[in-house]
C-alpha cells in the first residue's frame, strides 16, 4: 500500500493503515461494546426520580446523589468521545453520526429528566450547605459545589430547566450541518501541478497556501474560496442561527451579554477579553511592518491574501516523517523531564493518535482527553509541512495535560478549562521553536524558523484577536437587532481585514468569505483564550527554561490542578498574572523582535 504522501488523491478511510489510526479501546472494544455501554446508560433515567427531594436532607442524601452523578458522567463521557472520534474518523459515515445522534439525545433526555436538581441543590440554606461542604463524603465534590453554587443567580425553575435542557440537543444543529458541508458534501476541485493533480480540501488548503509557487496559491485559494462563494448563503445562515442561539440563551438565563454568559463560568472579567483587543490593536503597526517585509521579501508588486503563509525561505522546507517529528518534539520537551517525556513519546508512536488525512476526515487537529481513556489526538499530518510539526507539539500539551489532570484529581474537578488548555498547548510550541532554532543546521533554517515563529506567534496572538474582535460585533449586532446577512457578516469581517493586514494587502472579493470559514466561531467567545494562552505560555517557557526546577514544579502544579482552580487564578500561582495587560504586552513585543530580526536577516 502506497504512503499517503505518495498518492495524488486523498484515499478514504479503509486505506490508511490501521497503525496510523487511533485505537479507541481505551473507551470501548468496539460499536457493539458502545451500543451495549449506551443501553446501560440510557437506563440510568430510572434511578433518577427517588432522588427528588433528597438532596437537602443529609450531606449523605446529597453525595448519595453526587456519586450517581459521577458515575452517570464517567460512562457519559466515554460514549460521547468514541462517538465523536469515529464521526470525525469520516463525516459521511452515516452510522458514525447516527451514533453522535443517539448519545445527544440520550444526554438530552437525561439532561432534561435532572432539571430538577440544580434548583434543588441552589435552594438548600447556605446554613445547610456550608455544613455539607465539611461532611467527609462531599469531600470530592466541594469544588463541583462550589462552583455550581456560583450559577445560583442564572439558575431557573424546574420547567424551565428542562425545557432547556431538552432545547440542547438542536443547539448543535448548525454546527453540525457547517461541519457536514465544508467537510464532506463540498468539493473544492483539483490543481495541476509538477508532482501530478493534487485536491484541494479543508485539511490541505493550509499546505498549498504554503507553497512556494505563486500560481497554486493563487488557483487553490480561488478554487477553495469559490465552493464558499457558491455556498453563502447557507453558510451565512448557520453562522448566524448560531450568533441568534447564543444571544438567546443568555437572554432566558438573565445574563446581561452572550459574552458575559460565555465568560462566566471561567470567572473571567470582560476587561480581559477587552484589554487583549485593545494592547493587540496598539501594536498593529508590528503586524503591518511585518505584512510590508513579507512583500518585500517575495518580491511582489502586490501583496494578495493567498501570500500570507508562503515561507520566505522556501529552500528551508524540508520532509519530516511521523516518527522523526515524534522524536524532535521529545526532545524539544527533554526540560519536563522522563515522565512527561517517555509517556507522550509512547503514545504518539502507539496509537493516541490518528495520523494521516483520509476522504471525509474532520479537518485541522485537536486533542480529546477522557477520565479513564487515552487522551486521543486527531491530525491531518503532512510530512512536508514543518507547521505540522508544531501542531504535533500543540496537540500533544494539550493531551498531556488531561493526562497529568486526570490522574490528580477526582472526576467532577479534573476537566480544566480552555482558558488553561492553549497553555499547556502553546508551551509546548515555544519549547519545540527554541530547541529547532538552537540546533538550526544552516542560516537558511534559521531564517525559516524565526519567519515561522512570526507567523505561528501572528496566527496565535493577532489572528485569533481578530477573530475574537469579529464574534465580539457579530453578538453585539444580534443583540441590538441588526439581523446577520451575509453582506453584513462580510461587511463587518472586511473591514477588519483592512484594520489588521493594512495598507500593504491587497484583497480578493472573496477574501471576507473566511468570517464564515472558521468552525471554532461555532463555539461562541473561544478563540480569545488561543491569544491569551501563547501569552501566558511565552511567560512560563521563559520561567521553566530559567528559574530552574522551582519553576517547573510550578507548571506541574499547573498542569496537575485540573479545575480545582478558576483558569486566571490557576495561572496566578504558575507565575503570570493573565488579569494585567503585561503579559499580552510581552508577546507582542516578542513578536517585534522577530520581525526585527528578520529585517535584518534579509537586508
Amino acid at each position: 500500500m502506497l504512503a499517503f504522501m505518495e498518492t495524488s488523491t486523498i484515499p478514504p478511510r479503509g486505506e490508511i493503515r490501521t497503525e496510523d489510526t487511533w485505537d479507541l479501546s481505551s473507551l470501548f472494544d468496539g460499536d457493539a461494546a458502545w451500543t451495549k455501554a449506551l443501553a446501560v446508560y440510557e437506563s440510568l433515567g430510572e434511578k433518577i426520580p427517588p432522588f427528588r427531594g433528597t438532596l437537602g436532607k443529609s450531606a449523605e442524601h446529597l453525595a448519595d446523589f453526587l456519586d450517581f452523578t459521577r458515575d452517570t458522567g464517567l460512562l457519559e463521557e466515554r460514549l460521547s468521545v468514541y462517538a465523536e472520534l469515529r464521526q470525525c474518523e469520516d463525516e459521511a459515515n452515516s452510522a458514525a453520526r447516527a451514533m453522535t445522534g443517539r448519545i445527544m439525545m440520550a444526554y438530552a433526555k437525561k439532561e432534561a429528566a435532572l432539571a430538577w436538581a440544580a434548583p434543588e441543590i441552589n435552594a438548600i440554606a447556605d446554613e445547610d450547605m456550608a455544613a455539607f461542604l465539611e461532611h467527609p463524603r462531599i469531600a470530592e465534590y466541594k469544588i463541583y459545589l462550589s462552583k455550581l453554587l456560583r450559577f445560583k443567580p442564572y439558575i431557573l425553575g424546574e420547567k424551565e430547566e428542562k425545557i432547556l435542557a431538552l432545547h440542547g440537543e438542536a443547539e448543535s444543529i448548525a454546527h453540525d450541518a457547517f461541519s457536514l458541508l465544508t467537510n464532506a458534501d463540498m468539493r473544492y476541485g483539483e490543481i495541476d501541478t509538477p508532482e501530478g493533480k493534487k485536491t484541494v480540501s479543508q485539511s490541505a488548503y493550509s499546505v498549498f497556501m504554503e507553497n512556494p509557487d505563486r500560481e497554486i496559491r493563487r488557483r487553490a485559494y480561488g478554487l477553495f474560496y469559490g465552493a464558499f462563494e457558491e455556498h453563502k448563503n447557507t453558510i451565512a445562515s448557520l453562522y448566524a442561527g448560531s450568533v441568534k442561539q447564543d444571544v438567546i440563551r443568555a437572554r432566558i438565563r438573565g445574563y446581561p451579554s452572550a459574552r458575559a454568559a460565555a465568560l462566566f463560568p471561567d470567572r473571567v472579567d470582560g476587561a480581559v477579553y477587552d484589554n487583549l483587543i485593545a494592547v493587540v490593536n496598539a501594536h498593529l503597526p508590528a503586524l503591518h511592518k511585518y505584512y510590508a517585509l513579507r512583500k518585500k521579501a517575495l518580491r511582489l508588486d502586490t501583496l494578495r491574501h493567498y501570500d500570507v503563509y508562503a515561507p520566505i525561505v522556501p529552500a528551508a522546507s524540508r520532509k519530516t516523517p511521523w516518527n522523526e517529528a515524534v522524536e524532535m518534539v521529545c526532545a524539544a520537551l527533554a526540560p519536563l523531564g522522563t515522565e512527561y517525556v517517555e509517556t507522550l513519546r509512547a503514545g504518539l508512536l502507539g496509537r493516541w493518535a490518528d495520523r494521516y488525512e483520509n476522504r471525509g476526515k474532520h479537518s485541522g487537529a485537536f486533542s480529546s482527553g477522557t477520565y479513564t481513556g487515552w487522551p486521543y489526538i486527531l491530525m491531518n499530518y503532512k510530512d512536508d509541512a514543518i507547521r505540522d510539526v508544531f501542531t504535533l507539539a500543540h496537540e500533544g500539551g494539550h493531551s498531556m495535560h488531561s493526562w497529568y489532570s486526570a490522574r490528580a484529581n477526582p472526576f467532577m474537578q479534573y476537566s480544566y478549562t480552555i482558558f488553561e488548555a492553549e497553555v499547556a498547548s502553546t508551551f509546548n510550541e515555544e519549547l519545540l521553536f527554541r530547541s529547532l532554532i538552537k540546533n538550526a543546521e544552516t542560516e537558511e533554517l534559521r531564517i525559516y524558523l524565526v519567519n515561522k515563529r512570526a507567523d505561528d506567534l501572528l496566527a496565535t496572538l493577532y489572528r485569533q484577536t481578530m477573530f475574537a474582535e469579529f464574534e465580539k460585533i457579530t453578538h453585539e449586532r444580534e443583540e441590538a437587532g441588526t439581523p446577520l446577512t451575509v453582506d453584513v457578516l462580510r461587511g463587518e469581517y472586511r473591514r477588519l481585514m483592512e484594520k489588521y493586514f493594512g495598507p500593504e494587502m491587497t484583497l480578493e472579493d472573496t477574501s471576507d468569505l473566511e468570517g464564515i470559514r472558521i468552525p471554532h466561531f461555532y463555539r461562541a467567545f473561544y478563540v480569545y483564550k488561543y491569544a491569551t494562552g501563547v501569552s501566558a505560555a511565552l511567560a512560563l517557557a521563559e520561567r521553566v527554561l530559567s528559574h530552574g526546577e522551582a519553576a517547573r514544579e510550578d507548571y506541574f502544579a499547573f498542569l496537575r490542578s485540573g479545575g480545582s482552580r478558576f483558569p486566571v487564578d490557576a495561572l496566578r500561582a504558575a507565575g503570570v498574572d493573565m488579569s494585567q495587560p503585561e503579559p499580552v504586552e510581552a508577546s507582542c513585543r516578542v513578536f517585534a523582535g522577530l520581525v526585527a530580526e528578520l529585517e535584518q536577516a534579509l537586508g
